[in-house]
């Protein structure tokens, strides 16, 4: 009964702050309402979380009775459930006010390095007096000017995503390569390593110096760059190739036998040695255990 009144009710029910590279929750509102539809919701919350970083930064979702709005910025995402009546304008108007005081709020800084779930949790004292806000077209009339979002909706409406676009609900993994206006063509976003050791800085120190004492033999000289390209960027089968580069390296040196004394070719074996052990121990970044939305 309670479900059905909050339908027929034009309202904003809940918002999250997120991290658009990884889908890490910041911030949250407290949500009392536990109906089948809010279920059903929260796991598209989740589901779009995790692709934000493919996404155009304003999009629209619609599912069924209610629709889920978010915009994007400076690497944070800002996203909200309503009713399906609840007025466009107003929607992406509330998410810009949550984007602007979470901006003055909280660096960069602070963002790009939180590591735990909802670590600006006490974010949830603005998002739950906006809501009120936008919940009551009284209070709300007199304080916001949305002749200026409605001019940017028309001129640049959101992007409608479609629930086949959210395919991974059956298993199956969806691109997000759509043309967008006023977006462009969007791309999936690199993964991110882990923080550079300072003995991984190291191994791309020697590598170097390596390459630079190859210089004249070309050919070995792009090994050990090949080395410092895998140990800073994310490649698929990046572990495989830095093994058979390793490879490389050695049956270099053997073909070199004669023209290196065995200092040198010990030098540039074991510098190739730690160097894949490097590449191997710096892995993608993962999420925290209690990683959700």
């Amino acid at each position: 009964m309670r479900s059905s009144l909050l339908v027929e009710m034009s309202m904003i029910l809940s918002a999250s702050v997120i991290r658009v590279r990884d889908g890490l929750p910041l911030s949250a509102s407290t949500d009392y309402e536990q109906g089948t539809g809010m279920q059903e919701c929260r796991k598209y919350f989740k589901m779009l979380s995790r692709k934000l970083a493919q996404l155009p930064d304003r999009c629209a979702l619609k599912t069924g009775r209610y629709n889920i709005n978010f915009i994007s910025s400076m690497g944070v995402s800002y996203m909200m459930l309503c009713t399906e009546n609840y007025p466009n304008v107003l929607a992406f108007s509330f998410l810009d006010e949550l984007q602007k005081e979470f901006i003055t709020t909280y660096n960069m800084m602070k963002t790009n390095t939180a590591v735990r779930p909802y670590c600006f949790i006490e974010f949830d004292n603005f998002i739950q007096r906006t809501k009120q806000r936008y919940n009551n077209p009284r209070s709300l009339s007199t304080k916001i000017n949305l002749s200026d979002m409605q001019m940017e909706i028309k001129l640049r409406p959101p992007y409608q995503i479609s629930m086949g676009e959210l395919g991974s609900a059956n298993g199956v993994t969806s691109a997000f390569s759509v043309d967008y206006k006023g977006a462009g063509k969007i791309s999936s976003a690199h993964q991110r390593l882990e923080p550079a050791t300072l003995s991984g800085i190291v191994a791309f120190i020697l590598s170097l110096l390596c390459a630079a004492l190859n210089l004249i033999r070309g050919f070995h000289a792009i090994e050990s760059l090949l080395q410092c390209y895998l140990l800073v960027y994310y490649t698929s089968w990046r572990n495989v190739k830095s093994f058979l580069t390793f490879g490389l390296i050695c049956l270099c040196n053997m073909y070199l036998y004669e023209l290196r004394n065995l200092w040198q070719l010990f030098f540039h074996v074991t510098v190739g040695a730690f160097v894949t052990l490097q590449i191997w121990l710096r892995q993608a970044q993962g999420k925290a255990p209690d990683y959700d939305v």
